[in-house]
């Protein structure tokens, strides 16, 4: 499991390979991933946009902008958690991701959060540390 905190919000990831949806023979894998994340701050916060970098093992980059994660922009009072689970594909058996989300208090403050950097490593792929 790989942790970040900031500003007193903790966002956990869990990468797992899905050979069912993976086809190793044609250079295609796919991972899901499930991100929790955990306001142990004293502030209402909300999540409004992410911002993903997805590079794989040959250090092809791939940039995702877009609104909130899986079509919603969680509100988190205090002690309150968000959990969800989506996916990537790459063109080869390793990579990792590293994000950010924009999160706004009830003040209207903007503000990032770190995803910590996560690493996607199929069974067929070396481990290569980065």
């Amino acid at each position: 499991m790989y942790r970040a905190v900031t500003r007193q919000i903790e966002v956990t990831v869990e990468p797992n390979f899905m050979p069912e949806r993976s086809a190793t023979d044609r250079g295609q894998y796919f991972w899901s991933y499930t991100i929790v994340i955990t306001n142990t701050g004293a502030e209402t916060v909300q999540l409004r946009t992410r911002h993903w970098v997805i590079t794989d093992a040959t250090g092809r980059k791939q940039e995702v902008r877009g609104e909130g994660v899986v079509g919603e922009q969680p509100v988190l009072a205090p002690g309150e958690r968000f959990e969800y689970t989506s996916g990537v594909p790459l063109p080869t058996a390793s990579g990792f991701m590293a994000g950010r989300y924009q999160m706004v208090n009830e003040s209207g403050e903007r503000f990032e959060i770190d995803v910590p950097t996560f690493s996607l490593d199929s069974p067929e792929g070396k481990r290569v540390l980065n």
